[in-house]
């Protein structure tokens, strides 16, 4: 899936930095020091059919394993980020403990890596992942004071950050072309700026089509990551 030009990403962008400045919130960090084990995750999901795999395909199978753990973790990614923004426009009690969630589960994506690349390459995905939701802060801090360059450069921070991920795992694996990880990054940023655009627009008919996009999108970011660790680690497959 191709990405939006960044003069289209700030566009998206903007409804959602004017809505969040509108009612003064505040996106607070907090580490996590929560594992993911891929193997142990795949038990609480259904095997499902991929790319080169039949629908017989036995969920007991380490390729199944993985493929139904790296859906989980990323899953709950798109579950706790559409709850993060609800929490956010509603102005819930539910928010801050919502964030701390949805941080504890980039720590669980960073450490999914671990048992492939290490400790240190987990703990590095993950602050990478950390620092995703922590750029939100100059962001709206800049578009609550009206301060036209400070926003620029923190959108600019902001989507930097994305093609630093997707470098980072390219890295770490050839199997994973940077392009094609940049693009996945890229489209969930703007998808989910569009539909957090629209809850705190009060228009959910959209955000929820919107978001069914973004997850729909990021099964396949999430299946990519899957078919790559299974290229790279055949033996152990």
């Amino acid at each position: 899936m191709s990405t939006r030009s960044t003069a289209s990403f700030r566009a998206a962008a903007v409804p959602l930095i004017a809505a969040f400045a509108l009612t003064g919130g505040l996106l607070t960090a907090c580490s996590s020091s929560a594992v993911a084990d891929p193997v142990a995750l795949s038990t609480r999901s259904q095997a499902h059919s991929h790319a080169g795999q039949g629908s017989d395909l036995p969920a007991a199978s380490a390729e199944a394993s993985l493929y139904s753990a790296m859906r989980t973790l990323w899953d709950q990614h798109m579950a706790w980020t559409w709850s993060t923004v609800v929490a956010f426009a509603e102005d819930s009690p539910a928010l801050d403990p919502t964030i701390a969630r949805l941080l504890a589960n980039q720590a669980d994506i960073g450490d999914a890596i671990a048992p492939f690349y290490g400790e240190d390459a987990a703990a590095q995905l993950t602050e990478l992942l950390q620092t995703h939701i922590t750029l939100a802060v100059p962001v709206l801090t800049a578009a609550e004071a009206g301060d036209t360059d400070a926003l620029d450069a923190a959108l600019d921070d902001w989507y930097a950050n994305a093609r630093d991920i997707a470098d980072f795992l390219a890295a770490a694996n050839h199997a994973w072309a940077k392009r094609d990880l940049r693009d996945m990054m890229e489209t969930h940023i703007t998808q989910t700026t569009a539909y957090a655009a629209a809850v705190l627009a009060g228009d959910y008919e959209s955000a929820i089509a919107t978001f069914d996009e973004a997850q729909a999108h990021m099964a396949e970011m999430a299946d990519m990551l899957s078919a790559g660790l299974i290229a790279q680690f055949l033996e152990r497959f």
